[in-house]
């Protein structure tokens, strides 16, 4: 039944009437992107990148001319977002090296295929479109630095390409434990949410933002009023809950990929501490979390156990804060970022704000 249910409203009804029904168009999207980056005071270039079929990759470029030997910096973004969310890092970060935002493949405003139903397979196609990126760009090696999905993707691809990294870099991370037994847990999950996880899993984590059609906007300014606070510094409108409503009402594509690679609850299917033995030793990695975070930091604390050997950096951000809106959307914390020698880094922040998902 639910099977029937949801390629219904995927290929019948959601495609017929969605233009109308949700007040929302790529013209409106690259507004709402222009509008949040307005407040960057660093010049910098935006354009589609292309790779395999047809496929192409949005990014911005930004950096100045005595630090463009240093080696890039990427930046991935998290589940739901797009480069408009690094606006409060980017000069911050372009004065130690060049930086590269990208829109992941199937959001923002890069290229939406479909991909594929097993979780292995869609976590591929997301690596290999990074890595024909990084070709197109002619970068021979880079700093990724990743947020909640953009961390679980940039530790994926560092295993297959490990000549690539120079350091990595993990914001909030998603996707590193394995999902709890809740039968041991100390709080079990509650039979009614549980009928609620059931009832709603074969839906996109956004379905519902698209579902209420022109009341989108105004149940993302309603549910989350922090982000015109937390941004204050920048906008006094609602730049910020505009921008990630176009975001997350095109047509989903890296959230379905995302849906297929999570088990109930959000949880990852493919739990990535279960591969931390195929990362190269020699990559130095460091892991951010907030003090008031959503996020388990016992994570990083495993990976630092794993990795005896191996430069493993534990950094907690005082008053960083987590929330959640419509599922799951992000915006994005980092203020400052040294690099020095082959990418070592060092991070630090204000009271800049970060909203993910876990």
């Amino acid at each position: 039944m639910w099977g029937y249910v949801d390629t219904t409203i995927k290929w019948c009804w959601i495609p017929n009437w969605l233009p109308s029904w949700c007040p929302t168009s790529q013209i409106q999207l690259q507004t709402a992107e222009d509008k949040m980056l307005r407040c960057v005071d660093g010049t910098f270039s935006k354009q589609f990148v292309p790779i395999s079929n047809t496929n192409r990759l949005w990014t911005l470029t930004i950096g100045s001319d005595h630090v463009k030997h240093k080696t890039p910096m990427v930046l991935l973004h998290g589940f739901g977002g797009g480069v408009g969310l690094w606006a409060h890092n980017l000069d911050a970060l372009s004065q130690r090296g060049p930086v590269y935002a990208l829109d992941l493949l199937g959001f923002g405003q890069s290229s939406r295929p479909q991909f594929s139903t097993d979780s292995q397979e869609a976590e591929e196609q997301f690596v290999e479109s990074i890595e024909q990126w990084r070709a197109k760009m002619g970068l021979g090696s880079m700093i990724l630095l990743g947020h909640n999905l953009g961390g679980y993707l940039a530790v994926s691809y560092s295993i297959k390409y490990p000549h690539r990294v120079k350091h990595i870099l993990l914001v909030e991370p998603w996707g590193f434990p394995e999902r709890p037994d809740t039968k041991e847990a100390d709080r079990p999950i509650p039979v009614w949410i549980k009928a609620l996880g059931a009832m709603f899993s074969p839906f996109n984590p956004l379905a519902g933002l698209r579902v209420v059609g022109p009341l989108g906007p105004t149940l993302v300014q309603t549910l989350r009023p922090d982000f015109k606070k937390k941004f204050s510094s920048m906008f006094t409108d609602n730049t910020v809950s505009e921008y990630i409503y176009h975001l997350n009402v095109q047509t989903p594509s890296g959230e379905t990929a995302f849906k297929n690679m999570c088990v109930p609850y959000g949880w990852a299917k493919r739990p990535m501490l279960q591969r931390m033995d195929k990362l190269h030793p020699d990559i130095p990695f460091t892991i951010i979390y907030g003090s008031r975070s959503s996020i388990d930091s016992n994570s990083g604390s495993t990976i630092k156990e794993m990795r005896p050997s191996s430069h493993v950096e534990i950094i907690c951000v005082p008053c960083l804060e987590i929330g959640l809106v419509a599922g799951k959307v992000p915006v994005h914390f980092l203020s400052t970022a040294e690099m020095e020698g082959e990418g070592s880094v060092l991070m630090t922040s204000s009271a800049t704000p970060d909203y993910r998902s876990d």
